[in-house]
Parts: structure tokens; C-alpha cells; sequence
């Protein structure tokens, strides 16, 4: 099992970026999805998440400015960044509680992180 996520880079205070992240492999049922991310000197913090049924969490700092998005048929999702700030600047992380094919228990899966800038 796989999470593979794209879309990072850098941008000026006030645009927008979009992450995606896609789960691969012998994969039974996903949990939740979601964002985390890192900032330097910092621990890792959730940004937003959605479950399988749609509900949804965003941390605070991002209310109102990023959008969680999933596909359930294509194991995807996305995060819709718009009005970056300086602040948002970090290493950010997909996660996935998935069970596998064959297995009764899910566990916790990260994708390799995609780097957001944000120049003010």
C-alpha cells in the first residue's frame, strides 16, 4: 500500500496551491483521509481530514481557506489551499487509516510529504 501525493511548491502570500494524494495497492476499506503538516522546529499537526461518510475537521489556523475533498471509487484526496500565509509554509503529509486486503484492522499510512512555500 501506497500514498503517493503531488502538488507542493511555492507560492506568494494570498494564492493558492492544491494537493493530491492517491492510495494504491491491495487496499480492503479506507478510514479517514487527510493532511497533516510540519513546519521547521515544529510537530507534525493535523490540517484537515474528512471520513469515509464525508465528515469533516479542519484545524483551526485554516478555517475558511482550505478545502478537503475525497473520492471514494479513485482512493483520492485533495486539499484546495487558497489565501496562503507565510504561516502555512511546511512539509505537508497525506494520511490514510486503511485496512488491507485480507486483514480485519486498519492501520495508520503516510505518503512521503510534498513542500509548501509561502513568500510573503
Amino acid at each position: 500500500v501506497q500514498l503517493q501525493a503531488s502538488g507542493g511548491g511555492l507560492v506568494q502570500a494570498g494564492g493558492s496551491l492544491r494537493l493530491s494524494c492517491a492510495a494504491s495497492g491491495s487496499i480492503r476499506s479506507i478510514n479517514t483521509m487527510g493532511w497533516y503538516r510540519q513546519a521547521p522546529g515544529k510537530q507534525r499537526e493535523l490540517v484537515a481530514r474528512i471520513s469515509s461518510s464525508g465528515s469533516l475537521n479542519y484545524a483551526d489556523a485554516v478555517k475558511g481557506r482550505f478545502t478537503i475533498s475525497r473520492d471514494n471509487a479513485k482512493n483520492t484526496v485533495d486539499l484546495q489551499m487558497n489565501s496562503l500565509k507565510p504561516e502555512d509554509t511546511a512539509v505537508y503529509y497525506c494520511h490514510a487509516i486503511l485496512a488491507r486486503m485480507g486483514s480485519y484492522f486498519a492501520n495508520d499510512y503516510w505518503g512521503q510529504g510534498t513542500e509548501v512555500t509561502v513568500s510573503s
